[in-house]
């Protein structure tokens, strides 16, 4: 059984965002996910070493928000924020195994969109549900879905087969090892589904979730792509630094891409097109003169100020990430804001865009105020929260509490003078911080996760990232989820 829907109050937008009760005169939304880019990598929030004029042209022409958190520090718990609006204290995702899936009772962004008459199609890395399970996304109202339903399948970038709403489609030749010799490159295969679907369904409103795999797993990417060219000969960078680089810069191509197709199609004014990380930064490629990596996550390349942490913990440099918005006519271009967002307010910002309706239990706000230019009538989360792996943290204004795991206190920032979280104040605030940690424990509440009606298939997607997937007695390193034993994937 559904959650019962909420009606949302459009009363103060009406009059700017202007959709008629015909589906074909909706908004278009595309919602452009990459796998683990962190804050301050592409050039738009400052990154100087990886090329991304794409990107960079999309957030001149938008809106960039600067203190957007992923809805967790990992991928599979990330995802499941953003598709439900719902923190991470009431999420039914709150591991990292794999295929953790969603209830079969939680209302998606495709669910909200689909009633509507929208297009829902899904390309890329799910996260939400193994096959087989309650939380695949064909029963979450997307119409397609063709990419990676589990994690670890999606380590590969040349498996054996993708999925097509629980179907596979073999991809021949592929054996699920990364070599550069391997004849096709799923990325290309997921890339080019999207633009069919977009192209598809031009004369009707879509949505079309974008969870682009690049640059997260093994870093591969093809020696006669053109992004390769320009980082192959950076001798100074590690090979995997240089892969890394041209991924992204792979991606920020396609991303130049889509804005093509839909100005071709006639669709720019009728597109918010956002642009995000999933989760935040690795610091990877550590050397001894780049003690943060050579991209350079989570410290700024100018100034040197850090976000503590990266991914997988709850400190600001696990959450944050880059975030950018574009809607001719209705968003103005070179815009920039400081309001405190994450992933949870996708989906009530999506409706409010829309007309749509929310469930019940969401704790996202609608950022769509904001997006219009329109501060005075934004509404401000009391605080953000998150939890994940024994870690739990909370910030309220720049107030934040962050209770590491297996830690016995908590330790408390304030983020106005200390952003870099390099001064635990919690003895000298205790009044602050009693505040905060109540408010923690109020958010938190037992999680229900969803169920699997059969674990083969989802097990059989885990064994083909190695190309095992015709021998059960092969068993992957990452092991197949289990309630209670979560993996950084």
């Amino acid at each position: 059984m559904r959650l019962p829907l909420v009606a949302f109050v459009l009363a103060p937008f009406t009059a700017t965002v202007a959709f008629a009760a015909e589906p074909s005169a909706r908004p278009n939304i595309v919602h452009i996910v990459s796998d683990e880019l962190g804050y301050y990598e592409p050039g738009f929030m400052s990154g100087k070493t990886i090329r991304t004029p794409n990107l960079d042209r999309l957030a001149a022409e938008g809106l960039v928000f600067r203190n957007m958190f992923g809805g967790s520090s990992v991928c599979a718990p990330t995802r499941g924020s953003l598709m439900t609006g719902k923190h991470s204290g009431h999420a039914s995702i709150r591991l990292n195994g794999g295929g953790t899936p969603l209830r079969a009772d939680e209302v998606t962004i495709a669910e909200v969109l689909k009633p509507l008459g929208y297009a829902t199609g899904g390309f890329g890395k799910w996260g939400c549900g193994g096959r087989g399970s309650t939380g695949v996304p064909e029963k979450h109202g997307f119409d397609v879905f063709y990419g990676y339903y589990d994690q670890v399948h999606a380590h590969s970038y040349y498996p054996p087969y993708l999925i097509r709403n629980s179907v596979e489609v073999p991809i021949p030749g592929n054996d699920g090892s990364d070599r550069n010799h391997a004849p096709t490159y799923a990325q290309y295969l997921i890339h080019d589904a999207a633009k069919a679907f977009i192209r598809e369904n031009a004369r009707r409103p879509f949505f079309a979730y974008l969870p682009y795999t690049p640059p997260h797993g093994n870093f591969s990417i093809p020696d006669s792509d053109p992004a390769w060219a320009l980082y192959r000969d950076r001798a100074e960078w590690p090979m995997e630094a240089r892969r890394y680089a041209a991924m992204v810069t792979m991606l920020d191509r396609q991303v130049g891409e889509i804005l093509a197709l839909l100005k071709e199609l006639g669709l720019d004014d009728r597109t918010l097109v956002c642009f995000s990380g999933d989760n935040g930064g690795n610091d990877y490629f550590v050397t001894p003169q780049h003690p943060r990596g050579i991209h350079s996550a989570n410290k700024h390349p100018d100034t040197g100020a850090e976000w503590r942490g990266k991914k997988g913990n709850l400190y600001e440099g696990g959450l944050r990430v880059p975030f950018a918005a574009r809607w001719p006519g209705k968003i103005t271009p070179g815009s920039r804001t400081d309001v405190l967002a994450y992933f949870p307010d996708l989906l009530p910002t999506f409706a409010a865009i829309t007309g749509g309706t929310v469930p019940a239990g969401v704790d996202g706000l609608s950022l769509l105020p904001t997006l219009l230019g329109r501060p005075a009538e934004q509404k401000i989360h009391d605080y953000l929260y998150w939890e994940i792996n024994g870690w739990t943290a909370i910030r309220q204004g720049n107030w934040r509490a962050v209770k590491p795991a297996n830690a016995r206190a908590w330790e408390l920032y304030d983020l106005a003078v200390d952003p870099a979280e390099s001064r635990d104040v919690a003895s000298a605030q205790p009044a602050v911080l009693a505040k905060l940690t109540a408010l923690a424990a109020a958010a938190h509440e037992p999680v229900r996760e969803g169920t699997f009606a059969r674990t083969d298939l989802h097990e059989r997607d885990r064994r083909a990232k190695f190309g095992k997937q015709d021998d059960p007695s092969f068993s992957p390193t990452a092991g197949t989820p289990k309630k209670g034993k979560g993996k950084k994937e």
